[in-house]
């Protein structure tokens, strides 16, 4: 199992990024899939998931400005990001969760990505 988070940077505030998450081992799309961020000094939050039946949820914080995706060809997990606020820099993880149905449940993911850093300055 490997997850290979790319697409972070550096973006001035209001901008966008798209990362992506690029999944081997195992078909993503038959599992719940999730965006964290952890900034310094902060705990990790769970920012977006989605599971294998489509259903997504997100922080509330990233409403109406984040979107998760999945390519299943690709078997790639993506988060485009738009309206970017300085408090969205932080190291961001994709990560997968076997437990269908438990998405929400960010103790159960047990595979991660090694991160990709989005700072968005002001």
């Amino acid at each position: 199992v490997q997850l290979v988070e790319s697409g972070g940077g550096w973006v001035q505030a209001g901008g966008s990024l798209r990362l992506s998450c690029a999944v081997s081992g195992f078909t993503a799309s038959a599992y719940c899939m999730g965006w964290f961020r952890q900034a310094p000094g902060k705990e990790r939050e769970a920012v977006a998931s989605m599971d294998s039946d489509g259903t997504i949820s997100y922080v509330n914080s990233v409403k109406g400005r984040f979107t998760i995706s999945q390519d299943n060809a690709k078997n790639t997990l993506y988060m485009q990001m738009n309206s970017l606020k300085t408090e969205d820099t932080a190291m961001y993880y994709c990560a997968t969760n076997p437990r269908r149905g438990l998405c929400s449940r960010p103790n159960l993911y047990n595979d991660w990505g090694q991160g990709t850093q989005v700072t968005v300055s002001s």
